[in-house]
């Protein structure tokens, strides 16, 4: 009985630490939330918790909720969004960048109030807005404190990985 027992633990010390470790790396370096790898019987899942807004909250959330806001909040977007690479350039403040393609979202739900609005102080990890990518809710987090000079996207507006939503100054 007891040679089972230490049969049944041996699969469990020859767990790849350097897996792991290089797993936790991509969760690091991207904005996935877990990642899980399985090889034969063995199965390893590494995840981790977004401290700064309970993503359950926005995932409960209906899509279809979401559906009229793009007709009420498109004639907003053209007028935030400078088309003129004159005023990209000029523009001060840090842009907080879209980690992923998805669709923006400047509020949880439509009938919440937008997360942050140009002027607001944010604090570093405040979320600033949220960006869906297959059915999951990703909070985007101020990268520092400071105060927004420029919410660049419309809400429910889709979005390119790298393009700029927001922009903060000192």
């Amino acid at each position: 009985m007891a040679t089972d027992k230490k049969l049944d633990n041996e699969p469990a010390t020859e767990i790849d630490t350097t897996l792991v470790r290089q797993l936790a790396d991509i969760l690091n370096d991207t904005s996935l939330t877990e990642i899980e790898v399985e090889r034969g019987e063995l199965r390893i899942r590494v995840a981790r918790e977004i401290v700064a807004a309970p993503a359950v909250q926005y995932a409960a959330a209906p899509q279809a909720a979401f559906a009229p806001a793009p007709a009420a909040a498109a004639p907003a977007a053209p007028a935030s969004m400078p088309s003129d690479p004159a005023t990209i350039v000029a523009r001060s403040g840090e842009e907080v960048k879209s980690p992923m393609v998805g669709t923006a979202y400047l509020q949880a739900s439509p009938e919440a109030p937008p997360f942050v609005k140009v002027g607001d102080k944010v604090k570093k990890g405040q979320t600033l807005l949220i960006v869906e990518a297959m059915k999951t809710m990703n909070p985007i987090q101020s990268p520092r404190d400071g105060v927004v000079a420029e919410v660049l996207v419309g809400d429910a507006q889709p979005v390119e990985y790298g393009e700029a939503l927001v922009v903060l100054e000192a």
